[in-house]
């Protein structure tokens, strides 16, 4: 039995919706992969910027703490040596004419 013109029609809708739906759904498929990468890329990158931001964190909290005893401790030994060295400079500078030379710390001691 021969179709009906009337049975074509409906028939090449059918297929022309049934093309549509295939092409939607491998479009959908591709924007759902781009979707996914732009997703990825954005967590790596939040990532990265929350692990900046707590070293930057850390760093802030390590320069405002107050100083400790063993902090105090390296600092006072640090200005021993600087003392030194001043005391031994200031013994290799010529006499001056007042009299001889005092160090620079045996004159604040004075004070």
């Amino acid at each position: 039995m021969a179709r009906r013109p009337s049975q074509q029609v409906p028939d090449a809708v059918r297929d022309a919706v049934e093309r549509t739906i295939q092409a939607t759904v491998g479009s959908a498929q591709i924007t759902r992969e781009r979707a996914q990468e732009a997703v990825d890329e954005i967590v790596r990158g939040a990532g990265a910027g929350a692990e900046s931001l707590r070293d930057r964190i850390a760093e802030a909290f390590d320069e405002r703490r107050p100083a400790t005893h063993e902090d105090l401790k390296e600092i006072r030994s640090e200005l021993r040596a600087i003392g030194k060295r001043l005391d031994a400079i200031e013994k290799r500078l010529p006499a001056k004419r007042s009299g001889g030379t005092t160090s620079s710390r045996a004159r604040k001691t004075k004070s």
